[in-house]
């Protein structure tokens, strides 16, 4: 669980946990015997054994094709249908060998899928850690406008991991709550820049919003990446038309 720095209206900061908000299952799947039925990944198949491997042995895919009815050169027996636990991401090159100076191009595209600009991508350092605390803003946005106008590409949920913590994170959540808004948050001595979670992770707005129901509260930091704007009303036509 993750520490981050935040600080509330009395320009106090304390660092707290924040974790990923995850909706429990509604609806479970058992098997015949009422075990509970979970995703697992398997090992499809090796580098050595897909197709083009066995193109690159055998010539041609006619070949190959006689290779996979006299038998099964696609399948190691030792490996196929392995359960795998923890993996990592890895990049090879066009001889299916593991590269490690991996330059990556950061392409946007226009609507119809033309390229639009390319350029290196840049590896964006964090910017929320318990040793930078987020500024509290003053900015507050009702509720509805920001539903309207934002869409939500992830949450965390700030916890107090003592005593203090807590006191501190309710005052914060009925701050919030009492003023029916959220709170803009971003990093930076002006809390106007971009929310950076980890190194290399995309930009983010940051919203706070608070509850409280009793001696309990509930603060969650909605991340927004992308704005919801009009399109730009079309221009007159001028062209006069003589009759």
């Amino acid at each position: 669980m993750p520490q981050i720095a935040i600080t509330n209206s009395k320009k106090r900061d304390a660092a707290v946990a924040a974790e990923s908000v995850r909706v429990s299952l509604r609806v479970q799947w058992v098997d015949s015997d009422e075990r509970r039925a979970k995703s697992t990944k398997l090992l499809k198949g090796t580098l050595d054994r897909d197709f083009a491997a066995l193109l690159q042995r055998h010539g041609t895919p006619e070949q190959v094709a006689e290779e996979l009815i006299a038998g099964d050169p696609e399948i190691d027996l030792e490996s196929v249908g392995r359960m795998l636990s923890e993996t990592s991401r890895v990049f090879v090159n066009s001889d299916r060998q593991v590269v490690y100076g991996v330059k990556q191009v950061e392409i946007v595209r226009n609507p119809d899928g033309t390229e639009k600009t390319r350029k290196p991508k840049v590896m964006n350092q964090p910017s929320v850690s318990a040793e930078m605390p987020l500024l509290w803003s003053g900015r507050l946005r009702s509720k509805a406008e920001v539903c309207q106008k934002f869409v939500f590409a992830s949450k965390l949920q700030l916890k107090h991991i003592n005593g203090l913590t807590y006191d501190f994170l309710f005052d914060i959540a009925k701050e919030l709550e009492a003023k029916q808004s959220l709170l803009v948050l971003g990093a930076g001595p002006k809390s106007n820049l971009p929310l950076i979670l980890r190194r290399g992770a995309s930009k983010y707005q940051g919203f706070l919003e608070g509850r409280t129901q009793g001696n309990k509260y509930l603060l969650l930091l909605h991340l927004s990446n992308m704005e919801l704007k009009a399109p730009e009303a079309p221009k007159e036509s001028t062209e006069v038309t003589a009759s």
